[in-house]
């Protein structure tokens, strides 16, 4: 890794809209930036999703400059010193070097200024406080590049002091260091997090699901669970996690690896959290999840668990009266589990038997169609029945017939069984 410079590594560096923008903010004695996130992963040689630019200039200087050179800009954090500008289709964040005056633990007031060490020193962690010039020259300020070597993730200055400033630091802590980190975590950064996670409750739920979410889309963040349990952290935002243990995630982050599924943030909550529908809808509303976020935690939790040797009718009958999301959902994390208990033995023949049961099963979801019941209510209506709930009921239970027969029962076939149903009432 090249502790100097972005140059080459970055395709990105060289695009001509970021290049003006640079340009434009770096006359008559100001200077911009790339700040944070980018440089991090361009020398780690990681993908690049968002560029955010440091800037001497003020916000409303940055507003003048970026549309004299033709670009749009958005005031979306004027007043912390955030302008979006849109250049040439690329967008960019472009904040005002700043020093924070006050903070609470959830937001702070800032102060514009003009010095670098002090705007790198108010940052969270030293890998996201590295700064690169317009042609790729890395600046640190704070020991970052030797830290990046390392992977270690480590707070600038004070841990404890760090986090004061915003508990949500506590959570970002235990995330990067799943995307980032080596080794064990940085004692002071663990430490300060296990004193201070009661703050963890000022923060909105909306952020603290947002940090999780992230956290669980690492490529492995078993890692990172472990220490968040050890510190309390993990039990201070997700209790329900607490009696239910997080070994399962080992299991899942191998499968997902071997069986090339792709990393599933819910799939890997629902791995280290109880089983519950009551408890994962309480769960979901205090995160303030999407409908449909919250919705599928609750299918796979009243989903019942099918056994490895259950017929493919068996499952097709289950996700026709169920919910094949959450029957999925239950096959992959049992697929993963008997998958880890024969890796652990390779005496555990009946592991490997389950695994394949599991893997048979699930091929075979992947690939079912929900057939349509051939019967409406007009049909019966049709037969003489009277539009009363007795009609629902006769309809209900012809399908019950039907999905026993294994969908096999023709609608002429159907009709007959209705006929004698209305007749017999």
């Amino acid at each position: 890794m090249s502790a100097s410079s972005i140059a080459g590594r970055a395709d990105w560096l060289n695009d001509a809209g970021l290049q003006k923008l640079l340009a434009a903010l770096s006359i008559d004695g100001e200077e911009a930036r790339i700040a944070g996130g980018a440089v991090r992963n361009a020398l780690l040689g990681q993908p690049v999703t968002d560029i955010d630019i440091a800037t001497t200039n003020l916000p409303d200087e940055t507003e003048r400059r970026a549309k004299a050179a033709g670009f749009k800009t958005i005031p979306t954090g004027k007043d912390h010193g955030t302008i979006t500008v849109i250049a040439d289709g690329g967008t960019y964040e472009v904040t005002t070097l700043r020093d924070d005056v006050e903070t609470d633990g959830r937001r702070a007031r800032v102060a514009f200024g003009r010095d670098w060490k002090r705007d790198a020193e108010r940052r969270d962690f030293t890998i996201n406080a590295l700064y690169a010039t317009v042609d790729g020259e890395v600046i640190d300020l704070v020991g970052g590049l030797a830290d990046l070597q390392s992977r270690t993730l480590r707070f600038i200055g004070d841990a404890e002091a760090r986090i004061r400033e915003d508990y949500l630091r506590i959570l970002r802590f235990f995330r990067f260091f799943a995307w980032y980190g080596a080794g064990r975590p940085d004692a002071d950064g663990i430490r300060a997090s296990a004193r201070l996670k009661d703050g963890l409750s000022l923060l909105s739920a909306e952020r603290v699901w947002a940090e999780l979410k992230k956290l669980l889309s690492a490529p492995d963040p078993s890692r990172a669970l472990l220490w968040m349990r050890q510190a309390g952290v993990l039990t201070a935002i997700l209790p329900e996690s607490e009696k239910w243990g997080i070994d399962a995630i080992h299991g899942l982050v191998a499968a997902e690896r071997d069986l090339g599924w792709t990393p599933d943030p819910l799939l890997r909550l629902a791995s280290i959290v109880v089983p519950d529908e009551v408890r994962m809808e309480a769960l979901a509303k205090r995160l303030r999840m999407s409908n449909a976020e919250g919705e599928r935690l609750a299918a796979w939790a009243r989903s019942a668990p099918l056994q490895h040797q259950a017929s493919e009718m068996a499952l097709a009958k289950a996700a026709y009266r169920g919910d094949a999301g959450g029957i999925g959902d239950r096959l992959r994390l049992s697929l993963a589990a008997s998958r880890a208990r024969a890796a652990q033995s390779a005496q555990d023949d009946g592991a490997l038997i389950e695994a394949g049961g599991y893997a048979r099963l699930l091929r075979a979801l992947d690939n079912w169609t929900k057939p349509t019941f051939p019967l409406k209510g007009s049909d019966l209506v049709a037969l003489g029945a009277k539009q009363e709930k007795s009609l629902g009921h006769t309809l209900r239970k012809l399908e019950d017939t039907w999905v026993d027969s294994g969908f096999q029962l023709d609608r002429d076939a159907l009709l007959k069984r209705a006929a004698g149903f209305l007749k017999a009432n």
